[in-house]
């Protein structure tokens, strides 16, 4: 068995500990990796010759956090094992801390310094807090962070502790609370680290650190006599103000429904009344209370394990690699010109095509836009920006997509215009050529029909803005092949996106889950529903816009379109007649949304938004009985949830990952709750049942409970339980 862990010893008495994890690009920590570190450290602790140690990592990177199979381990033990597993990784890092020094003297510790090449998160990041000095190389792609807030847990191997203790609470919290990540130096300027060399004197500077420190330079500010937390205590009068302000700050940003930022607020209020040791096991008691609780499991779940398997290719057909090598963009448009900035940034040459070469250069003038943008914040070179806007070409000129691999339409949604230039581009491209229409709602095999090469024919949905928006709906056509599949999926690997991959059905995944939502909210506002019982009702729930202000950014018109599209296909089996009285009128009214300035919400002539629009009322009075929050939110959940049920149903989803991904991504479901199948587990299909028949019997059909849901509820299955990849395959 390889050791993560080496152990050395030079001529002057430096021991250098090098973490090294096989078989992995980035080391991440394991129980077992954690005892040889102990083990080592108290080698070099014992040892006379040893005057001190570095601590670094024989890879590009430091580390990248923590094995996931460890806290999966830690939660099967329950809570005693996730407090006692917790509570000895703070003795170790603890151990390194104070190394070997008298505890009243504080005297007689040897130098421990951590030298980071790289990348460094999570316990990457709080093993080398423990250190004496953390000196970083001067590596501009390196990240430096506790990014543990963002998968629904908190640094719980005393980052928490030392980092507030560190910089002050205030400091902290973007780093605690937001999962900041930063490059060295600017690690360095908010005071994370303490140095910042070239990468070829890291070694050299922590060994000359180590051989020059004095006991002064080992103890730390807390561990000193006289020590006082920076900005002040809670009881101090600034501290006070400041965790007034920060309680306020997180309770406003999480509305109460992500129970790490309240366990790590608590921790951080808790900790800073007490003695360092006992903050330690402060924090590991709040620590364990969110590993327990089944929130933080499903984010864990979706937002790291399935995000990251997706990424990697769970999903994809076993075919040759499919790297676009050259990229056409048909349409300048505001995707268009999105999706040609993604991809001439990610290294892809790019054609740019559009009717008029105005409308292709104002494309291109988007991506310079955003590099301008990047320069501002020194994100981007001079350099940089020349490279990228040199791998677009604007033109009109359908020639120019000769050599391109993979083809990606962004034009109007129209059958008629898509299939124009569809015809235009497969006259002039490769025959092996992959051609992908980016359509939000019609159909893709209806589209293909307009294609000489169905089998090389696929649809791949961007969110809008390309730029932002992390998630990819790659749809499969009826006669869609394997390489059109495995080409998109490269592509969007390529881009740095996250795939999803679904069969052909009306709006697909994303928007069959979305339109419901936004209806839901219209259809209440009808029934008098207090509009902002509606929107906050979908807020402290933790999706982060209510129906209306979605609509309102999407634009009215778009909706009422869609709605008319939608009648004329389904006919009398339409459901949305009285969303239509609300959303048409609306539209005749002039109120297009944030677009034109005026919608459900008022806007000032800046385009603020102000607040719900009060003349709602007047042609939709608010009713003098309201529904419970509770109701409201069931409602707006149930909306979206039992559509991607039905989605699983019917085969349009064929991955329960990709439905829990696509939902947080795509539209921000709730990402506490690990997505829609996720949270039906949290629930229990039973309960889930219930509510639905709550619903169906108030409301009507819609929230009839679907088969498969009613089937699990009779057998006590759950979605992950049933459904995941490992089961499907026993």
């Amino acid at each position: 068995m390889t050791a993560d862990f080496t152990y050395a010893v030079d001529a002057d008495g430096v021991a250098t500990i090098t973490w090294d994890v096989a078989r992995k690009s980035m080391n991440v920590m394991s129980l077992e990796g954690f005892a040889l570190l102990d083990s080592m450290i108290d080698r070099a602790l014992a040892d006379q010759d040893v005057r001190g140690v570095i601590i670094t990592s024989g890879k590009k990177d430091f580390a990248g956090g923590m094995d996931l199979n460890v806290i999966a381990q830690m939660r099967a033990g329950g809570a005693q094992a996730i407090f006692d597993g917790v509570m000895q990784m703070h003795g170790v890092l603890r151990k390194i801390e104070r190394a070997g020094m008298e505890p009243n003297t504080l005297k007689g510790a040897k130098p421990i310094v951590a030298a980071l090449p790289g990348t460094a998160l999570g316990i990457g990041l709080e093993l080398p807090l423990s250190c004496h000095r953390i000196i970083a190389a001067d590596n501009p792609k390196a990240k430096i962070g506790l990014p543990e807030i963002m998968v629904g847990i908190f640094p719980g191997a005393g980052g928490t502790t030392r980092l507030v203790r560190k910089m002050g609470a205030m400091m902290a919290a973007p780093f605690l609370l937001e999962g900041k990540l930063s490059d060295p130096k600017a690690a360095k300027g908010a005071g994370i680290i303490d140095e910042v060399v070239a990468p070829e004197d890291l070694l050299a500077r922590a060994k000359e650190w180590v051989l020059a420190a004095k006991e002064a330079d080992l103890v730390k500010p807390w561990d000193a006599k006289g020590y006082k937390m920076p900005g002040g205590a809670p009881y101090h009068p600034a501290g006070f103000q400041t965790f007034v302000g920060a309680s306020a700050m997180v309770h406003g940003k999480t509305m109460g429904v992500y129970p790490a930022a309240k366990a790590l607020l608590a921790a951080v209020y808790e900790g800073a009344l007490v003695p360092f040791d006992a903050a330690l096991r402060i924090e590991a008691r709040h620590f364990t209370s969110v590993l327990m609780n089944p929130s933080s499991a499903a984010m864990i779940r979706s937002l790291f394990i399935n995000k990251e398997a997706l990424e990697k290719g769970a999903v994809r057909p076993a075919v040759a690699d499919q790297a676009v090598r050259k990229l056409g963009v048909l349409g300048a448009g505001m995707m268009g010109a999105g999706i040609a900035y993604v991809s001439a940034n990610a290294g892809i040459e790019v054609v740019l095509i559009d009717a008029a070469q105005e409308a292709a250069d104002r494309g291109k003038s988007y991506s310079e836009g955003i590099l301008d943008k990047g320069m501002k914040r020194g994100k981007v070179t001079a350099e940089k920006k020349a490279e990228v806007l040199g791998r677009i070409t604007a033109t009109t000129d359908y020639a120019a997509l000769a050599g391109c691999d993979l083809i990606v339409e962004a034009v109007f949604e129209d059958p008629k215009v898509k299939a124009d230039v569809t015809a235009k581009a497969e006259a002039v491209i490769p025959q092996d050529a992959i051609f992908a229409t980016n359509t939000s709602t019609l159909p893709i095999s209806d589209l293909a029909r307009a294609s000489a090469r169905p089998k090389q024919f696929i649809g791949i949905h961007f969110f809008s803005p390309v730029d932002k928006m992390m998630l990819v709906e790659i749809i499969k056509g009826r006669q869609t092949g394997d390489v059109a599949v495995a080409k998109a999926l490269d592509f969007v690997r390529q881009i740095r996106k996250t795939p999803i991959v679904v069969n052909d059905a009306r709006f697909f995944y994303a928007n069959r889950c979305i339109i419901p939502y936004i209806n839901e909210g219209i259809r209440m506002v009808a029934e008098g529903v207090e509009p902002a019982l509606v929107e906050n009702a979908a807020k402290l729930v933790g999706l982060p816009l209510g129906p209306l202000q979605l609509v309102d950014e999407t634009s009215i018109d778009l909706g009422v379109k869609i709605a008319k599209a939608t009648r004329v296909a389904m006919g009398d089996a339409y459901p949305d007649a009285a969303v239509d009285a609300v959303l048409f009128w609306m539209a005749d009214e002039g109120r297009l949304g944030k677009k034109a300035n005026a919608g459900f919400y008022a806007y000032d002539a800046a385009g603020k938004r102000l607040g719900l629009w009060d003349g709602l009322a007047g042609k939709f009075p608010v009713a003098e009985d309201q529904p419970t929050l509770t109701e409201v939110q069931h409602r707006l959940l149930m909306a979206q949830v039992l559509e991607a049920v039905r989605a699983l149903e019917e085969g349009v989803l064929t991955d329960i990952r990709e439905g829990d991904v696509g939902a947080i991504l795509g539209w921000g479901f709730a990402p506490w709750s690990g997505g829609p199948f996720s949270w039906l587990d949290i629930l229990g299909a039973a309960r889930a049942v219930e509510i639905c028949e709550g619903l169906e019997a108030a409301h009507g059909a819609r929230f009839r409970a679907p088969a498969l849901l009613r089937e699990m509820a009779g057998k006590g299955e759950t979605f992950y339980g049933r459904f995941a990849p490992e089961k499907r395959a026993a």
